[in-house]
Formats: structure tokens, C-alpha cells, sequence
């Protein structure tokens, strides 16, 4: 069995905190490097911040294995696009470059 970089992104929380146990649980330290990046707390040389904007990290928790996002923590994060679908504000149309707001 090969060595994994295991990186766990967090914001140290009751949601991040089991996902954060479980990797641990899974993992043999001897044959895995793990690192846990508790990004409310951040990091002193913002290493995290730059790996989080790297892998392209839009929730927590986030795992990354290798260089490698897990595909289970790909997501594009929450657009305006699914704020105004789900009702919250008002769409905005042009017609005949005439701004039309939905009430």
C-alpha cells in the first residue's frame, strides 16, 4: 500500500469535526501524512488560504488526497444564480437593453 498525503480543510466545527475524526480513524499515520487545516483559526504563513484558493476549495470540510480534491468535495459553492432560483432576491432581465427587474 502506497503513502498518502491526506490534507483535511475545516472550519473546527460540529458539522467539520466528525469527517475530521473519521479520516483519522481510516488513516495509519505510519503509512499516511496527515494535516488538518482549521481555517477559522488559519495557519501563520496563510499556507491554508493559498492551498484552499490551489484546489479550488468552495465548502468545508474538504479533503484532499494527493494534490488531488476529493470528488465528493468538488462543488461550485453557492452562486447568485441559486440564490434568486430559490426565491431569495429579484432577477434582473434586459429586453431591448431595457433593465426589467421581477417583483
Amino acid at each position: 500500500m502506497s503513502k498518502h498525503r491526506v490534507e483535511i480543510f475545516t472550519a473546527g466545527c460540529p458539522v467539520c469535526n466528525p469527517i475530521v475524526d473519521m479520516v483519522r480513524e481510516l488513516v495509519t499515520e505510519g503509512d499516511n501524512e496527515v494535516t488538518v487545516y482549521n481555517l477559522v483559526q488559519q495557519c501563520e504563513t496563510e499556507e491554508c488560504l493559498t492551498k484552499v484558493q490551489q484546489y479550488g476549495i468552495k465548502r468545508l470540510p474538504a479533503i484532499v488526497i494527493n494534490g488531488e480534491l476529493l470528488g465528493c468535495c468538488k462543488n461550485n459553492g453557492i452562486t447568485r444564480d441559486d440564490l434568486l432560483n430559490a426565491g431569495i432576491g429579484k432577477k434582473n432581465y434586459l429586453y431591448n437593453n431595457t433593465r426589467i427587474v421581477q417583483k
